[in-house]
């Protein structure tokens, strides 16, 4: 017997397809599956609701005891139908054991990028100190919570770093290979310039912030990609949108994406404050800001569920097949007038929007999503 069957769910491309899960993970996938099919509980969407592997925010920050970026994982997460959170560097070596058992705690899946320093965020210049950079501690931390902690973090601006200047990238980057984890890096204010970290990374890391409308950005004055980050995304570095409140501007990406600069992740960089006065809002408002911009919703959706898994190597998360974790979000997409508001206060109005029903994780955790839908799902 099956534990849960989803019935006639909507993919984005409008066809129906039946889910059947087993032990918390997916056993079949396709049309017409669940016919004389025996489960402890069903789903039936009626062809009216879509259905998409469960989608993962990679940037958030969801350490509830941070004194400053802090948040409940559930109502970063699955309140928004967001199975999965990827923690961008609340926390160092000195504060994940006690991240780790607090996520334990929430429905929603968390994961660490872990703080290159080790006293993580609990100011705003964790990287003025290089002493806070300590490797053996570093090291010890990711031999003791391997699968949670699925890559680094760094921040690289003023604020942060103090005099520093590039000396904390390098450094990482020399503990990375010893690793061989994922970096993301967020840009900001300068010093240290762009070009300086852009020239410093390689395939697989992780510009986070990557739209903002700082002057430390990744389009010179003409609108065109600097030549640094057309060499580093040459070379396989990935893009990330980590929006927050101070990093997404809507001119920045519309003009990226007119010369075909996309994002490969799309992620909200939300915590509490963000939350609930915006202008993140959720994952969905994020990835809704994309559709208004046209860019399509299926890219969107392999933004938050292919792209990010297999970017960051989430192991079975982001697809929906079978043998991968039964993660699943359900959503409508619904044609609605939508304000949208980017980090510096520009506004746009779009005309339909992501709105997250239900989490679903390990295909026994069913969270109803807070949005609003006009479908009735009995869960």
């Amino acid at each position: 017997m099956y534990s849960l069957i989803i019935k006639q769910g909507k993919r984005i491309d409008g066809a129906l397809i039946d889910i059947l899960i087993k032990d918390g993970k997916i056993e079949a996938v396709g049309p017409e599956l669940a016919c004389n099919q025996q489960a402890e509980k069903w789903i039936d969407l009626k062809g009216e609701v879509y259905v998409s592997a469960g989608w993962i925010d990679s940037h958030a920050h969801c350490f509830v005891e941070s004194p400053i970026y802090f948040d409940d994982p559930d109502l970063a997460g699955a309140a928004g139908g967001v199975t999965s959170l990827v923690d961008a560097g609340s926390v160092g070596a000195d504060d994940i054991d006690k991240f780790y058992q607090l996520t334990q705690k929430s429905q929603t899946n968390v994961f660490s990028l872990l703080n290159i320093s080790r006293i993580g965020i609990i100011a705003q210049n964790e990287l003025s100190d290089m002493n806070n950079i300590d490797e053996t501690c570093f090291q010890q931390a990711i031999e003791r919570h391997e699968g949670f902690i699925v890559g680094m973090k760094a921040r690289m601006s003023k604020s942060v770093v103090g005099d520093n200047g590039i000396a904390p990238l390098i450094k990482a980057k020399q503990m990375q290979k010893k690793h061989r984890l994922p970096l993301m890096v967020h840009i900001g204010n300068n010093p240290p310039n762009i070009d300086e970290i852009a020239d410093l990374l390689t395939r697989g890391d992780i510009i986070t912030h990557c739209f903002n409308g700082k002057p430390n950005r990744i389009l010179d004055n003409d609108g065109n990609l600097k030549p640094s980050i057309a060499r580093a995304l040459a070379r396989g570095v990935i893009l990330d949108i980590g929006h927050g409140g101070e990093s997404f501007s809507f001119n920045v990406a519309e003009q990226a994406m007119r010369i075909g600069t996309y994002p490969d992740i799309i992620s909200s960089d939300i915590y509490h404050r963000n939350r609930v006065n915006g202008p993140v809002y959720s994952l969905a408002f994020v990835m809704t800001k994309f559709l208004c911009m046209g860019f399509s919703a299926e890219k969107i959706l392999r933004c938050v569920t292919e792209k990010a898994a297999d970017l960051l190597a989430l192991p079975a998360k982001g697809y929906l097949k079978p043998g991968f974790d039964a993660d699943i979000t359900l959503f409508d997409l619904k044609e609605e007038r939508t304000e949208l508001t980017d980090a510096e206060g520009e506004q746009r109005v779009g005309t339909h929007r992501f709105v997250p029903i239900a989490a679903i994780i390990g295909g026994k955790k069913i969270i109803h999503a807070e949005g609003e839908s006009e479908h009735a799902i009995d869960l």
